[in-house]
C-alpha cells in the first residue's frame, strides 16, 4: 500500500462523477479540519495478506499521528500512487477496515468515496513533518524496508523499465 500523507488545517472534497468501480451511496461532500489527510492506494501485493496490510497500516498511521500530535484522519482513496492496483473489492475492504480500526482506537476518521472522481481542496500546515509518504509492505508487516520481497520486486520492476 502506498500512502501520501499531509498534515492539514483543512481538507474538503465533493464527489463529481462515478467510475465503473464506484461504491454506491457515497458521502457526496465532506470536510475535516486539523487532520492528517492520507491519500491511499491499495496495491496488488496487498491482496496477499489484506489483514496484515490493515494491521500494519493502522499501526504505522497511529505512530505517525503520535509524532505529529494529530488525532484526526481523512482517508482518501487515490489510485494514482500505485502502478499495480489491487482489485476494487479487496481495496474497498482494506480501506473500510482501516477506517473502522482507526475509529476503534479512538482516532476520529472519515473516508472519502471509493471509485469516484472528486474535486478537493487542501490547506497544509506547512511544517517540516507535514508531508510524508509510507509504503506498507504485506511481507514486512509494517512500513517497507529495502530488503523485503515487495520492495525488491518494486526495485526490480523499476530497473527493468529503465
Amino acid at each position: 500500500m502506498k500512502i501520501l500523507g499531509i498534515h492539514t488545517d483543512r481538507v474538503w472534497y465533493k464527489v463529481t462523477k462515478k467510475t465503473k468501480i464506484a461504491e454506491p451511496d457515497p458521502v457526496p461532500e465532506d470536510e475535516m479540519e486539523n487532520c492528517v489527510l492520507l491519500f491511499a492506494s491499495v496495491e496488488k501485493s496487498d491482496e496477499l495478506s489484506p489483514e496484515l496490510t490493515v494491521a500494519s497500516t493502522v499501526e504505522s498511521v497511529r505512530l505517525r499521528l503520535s509524532r505529529l500530535g494529530a488525532k484526526r484522519v481523512m482517508l482518501f482513496p487515490y489510485a494514482h500512487l500505485a502502478s499495480d492496483l489491487g482489485c476494487p473489492g479487496v481495496s474497498q475492504w482494506i480501506l473500510k477496515t482501516i477506517q473502522s480500526r482507526l475509529i476503534a482506537e479512538g482516532i476520529e476518521t472519515k473516508r472519502a468515496a471509493f471509485g469516484w472522481y472528486k474535486e478537493f481542496e487542501i490547506k497544509s500546515k506547512g511544517h517540516p513533518m507535514a508531508d510524508f509518504s509510507m509504503t506498507i509492505c504485506p511481507y514486512a508487516g509494517g512500513e517497507c524496508e529495502k530488503n523485503s520481497k515487495c520492495c525488491q520486486s518494486d526495485t526490480a520492476a523499476k530497473e527493468s523499465t529503465s
